[in-house]
């Protein structure tokens, strides 16, 4: 098996792909590896041949460990006790297991079962709970289309969910639902925070008992919680008519000002109610937005429309319009924490030309596992078809949602954690396997995670612990595992567990064996991650000089050349492809700032950081295919050259899809030949492309904005801004001399291309630091 195929390998079975397949065995050594030792790990990855076990996982009795047994432990069939792979500890099995034996194992000591899921005896008693949290500053256009989409979305959810509603304005109105023939609301100020403790006392709400956390109120109680949140079977018909009869916001305008929107306050009633009624369950807050918070706790900007919104220079600037960041900010981010502490989620429907302010509320869904959506309107197939995405169902037709969970990672003691990038929160919680050394979100070995689903991938960064002169014994092998506890969708508490095993190997002599186990595509999301980490805290041009510093690197540890001649330097098959991928995430959205708002930095920034690598890679390096006359569709490189006047082009950024359509096909469509029966051949080649973006836009999430566009037109901006500009209006005189005509088109830029940047690279890997 090469190692290409062990990497899909892994992947498939127990959805990991690590930087290294093979370890270096000190901590020094990994040091001069340069790309840290790390994964992307996807919890919940889909898995048709994995049934869940109906029994509970048997644990490490070592108070420090509390690892579960899996197929890499010592097992003593006679005797009836197992040695934990993690600590080395001794353990007696369960009376349960006394007829093990060699033939009659269970499934987590099977080999194939490296990856295997739990369904506890204990059960959650609350079926999900979603809180829908509407704006109602919209024009008419757009409240009608959210309007269709919620009414809609009743008959998506599970039957036995339970539902809730707030609206906002200039106040905040908690709709009752238990109320037949009128509509009856608690309306807030839109000015204040509402604390916790006056909520409940406000809506008569008495703090459920924590030992009973789990226990649903009684269906139908005349008070408490069940007035504002009931089953979807029981209240869908009365919530249709609340959503239905809804009106815009009427508190007049004035001329030259936005509306006045409580976007903060609206969120602290939501997380109050869901937090004095089902604390510790799964549960989410959906917020429907079209447009900056303008008053009140979480406000972006002043309801004056010659006071700009913040860009990324005020926010550096530390300007006027940047002036409500560090207090709205902070305001979210003590928000977000009270939602993940109870395992609520947090998603962000952003609709509006303008920025809604998500750059002061990423901390909700980033803390709580929420998604962000980005558009322009709600009345857009981009956010109908999302919407009506999240509550999809997997292939055993359950819904695609884990609630309320965590997650640990356990690992041999000659490894250490230094923490993980993903939609989670840090648990605190200490452990012989924390690094001092911190990367993401690190200091624990545990972290909440509020929702996943099946794509939901962490990036996980450890440190090695072996200091040099303590040899690994021959043959070793480093454990890893993953604990995952979530609630089903279904209500069930279930428990995936992901065991997995690499080998050691020292690289002052056995340099080739761990060269040969990098994976440059996990390598090059696991940077990218890393980066954005770094750009949180540290200036967009030191993280740039950063990522060139460690490609440099990179290359002097694994390319093969003579000293002082780039023209002898060559990499290893498997690193070829890095320094392309590393050239685009230079340029790519989530290190330049430039010509993106800080809302679109934050929400491209959201993505990146929980998508698997397959994903990532397209949102760092967009895949570029080719549509011509004279054969099947090729992938091509994502380069000037690529773009003729004869060929039709599909770019795929993750975030667009776009058809460009050389400068010929267009004329040639222009004129309408393809209507003609003559040019049958023409009528495909222009519908092949949009038949294959039809399949992508059918199955990702968010669904990516469609873009159809000509060579020259304004549009072809998107595809520009990407490709690599090897012809630019600097060199178009002298490029493409002895080449075919019209190979190409220019790129107005200053950028320099990859042939340069490449050249650049060789000069610095080949001369001694």
């Amino acid at each position: 098996m090469s190692y290409q195929d062990f990497i899909n390998a892994s992947e498939d079975t127990d959805g990991i792909r690590f930087a290294w397949n093979v370890f270096p065995t000190s901590r020094v050594e990994a040091t001069r590896m340069v790309v840290p030792t790390s994964c992307l790990f996807t919890p919940l990855k889909e898995r048709p041949d994995l049934p869940p076990v109906a029994y509970d996982p048997v644990m490490c009795q070592k108070p420090t460990c509390g690892a579960i047994l899996n197929p890499f432990c010592s097992v003593d069939t006679r005797s009836k006790f197992w040695i934990c792979n993690i600590c080395g500890h001794r353990n007696q099995f369960p009376a349960h297991y006394k007829d093990i034996s060699e033939t009659n194992l269970p499934a987590e000591l099977i080999q194939n079962f490296s990856t295997i899921e739990y369904t506890l005896r204990r059960s959650a008693t609350v079926p999900p709970v979603f809180l829908y949290v509407m704006d109602l500053c919209l024009d008419d256009e757009d409240l009608q289309a959210l309007k269709e989409s919620l009414v809609l979305s009743l008959s998506l959810l599970p039957p036995d969910a339970m539902i809730g509603l707030i609206t906002y304005g200039t106040t905040v109105q908690l709709h009752e639902l238990g109320v037949e023939g009128i509509s009856k609301s608690y309306v807030f100020r839109g000015t204040k925070e509402v604390e916790p403790k006056a909520l409940q006392s406000m809506l008569g709400i008495t703090t459920p008992d924590p030992r009973k956390a789990q226990a649903a109120p009684a269906a139908g109680a005349p008070s408490g919680g069940s007035r504002f949140l009931q089953p979807v079977e029981k209240c869908d018909m009365a919530l249709s008519d609340i959503i239905e009869e809804l009106q815009h916001d009427p508190w007049p305008i004035n001329q030259g000002c936005r509306p006045h929107r409580s976007t903060g306050a609206a969120l602290s009633v939501a997380v109050g109610l869901l937090e004095a009624t089902y604390p510790n369950t799964g549960g989410r807050v959906m917020l429907f937005c079209g447009g900056p918070c303008t008053q009140g706790p979480g406000m972006v900007t002043t309801n004056e429309l010659k006071d700009t919104i913040r860009t990324h220079h005020d926010i550096e600037k530390d300007t006027a319009n940047a002036q409500f960041i560090k207090k709205s900010k902070k305001f979210y981010d003590k928000l977000a924490e009270r939602a993940s502490a109870n395992g609520h989620v947090v998603d962000i429907f952003s609709c509006h030309f303008d920025q809604t302010g998500l750059h002061e509320m990423q901390s909700l869904p980033e803390y709580t596992g929420g998604h962000i959506v980005m558009g322009d309107s709600f009345n857009t197939a981009l956010f109908k078809l999302t919407f009506q995405r999240v509550f999809s169902k997997d292939l055993r037709e359950q819904y695609n949602m884990g609630f309320n969970g965590f997650f640990e990672i356990k690992a041999s003691r000659e490894l250490k954690v230094s923490g993980i990038t993903g939609p989670c929160i840090s648990m605190g919680k200490a452990g012989p396997n924390v690094a001092e050394n911190q990367i993401g979100i690190g200091g624990t070995q545990a972290w909440k995670l509020c929702h996943l689903d099946n794509t939901t991938t962490i990036g996980a960064f450890f440190e090695i612990a072996n200091h040099p002169g303590q040899p690994i014994a021959q043959g070793s092998r480093a454990h890893i595992q993953f604990i995952t506890h979530y609630q089903h969708s279904s209500g069930e508490m279930r428990v995936r567990v992901t065991t997995v095993a690499r080998n050691w190997a020292d690289p002052s002599i056995n340099l080739p064996s761990i060269s040969a186990g990098f994976d440059q595509e996990a390598a090059c999301v696991l940077m990218a991650r890393y980066a954005v980490w770094k750009s949180e805290t540290d200036d967009s041009p030191d993280v740039l000089r950063w990522v060139d510093r460690m490609l440099i690197r990179v290359c002097q540890k694994f390319g093969e050349y003579q000293k002082e001649n780039p023209q002898s330097f060559r990499l290893p098959q498997n690193f070829e492809l890095y320094p392309g991928f590393m050239f685009h995430l230079r340029r790519s959205q989530f290190l330049q700032v430039f010509n993106n708002s800080p809302d679109e930095t934050a929400y491209y920034r959201h993505k990146l950081n929980r998508e698997d690598a397959v994903n990532a890679l397209t949102m760092i390096q967009p895949t570029l295919t080719s549509y011509t006359f004279t054969g099947e569709p090729v992938p091509v490189l994502l380069d000037t050259a690529s773009i003729a006047p004869d060929v039709i082009l599909l770019l795929d950024t993750f975030f667009h899809i776009l058809i460009f359509h050389g400068e010929t096909i267009a004329q040639w469509r222009k004129q309408g030949y393809h209507e003609q029966p003559s040019h049958e051949n023409f009528r495909n080649l222009l519908q092949t492309p949009r038949d294959d973006a039809q399949e992508i836009l059918q199955s990702r999430f968010p669904m990516p904005r469609y873009i159809d566009c000509d060579q020259g037109g304004s549009q072809a901006r998107f595809l520009l801004a990407k490709v690599n500009p090897s012809q630019t209006h600097n060199n178009m005189f002298g490029y493409g001399q002895g080449q075919q005509e019209n190979a190409g088109a220019p790129v107005l830029t200053d950028d320099v291309s990859l042939q340069v940047f490449m050249e650049h690279l060789k000069k610095l890997a080949v001369t001694p630091q």
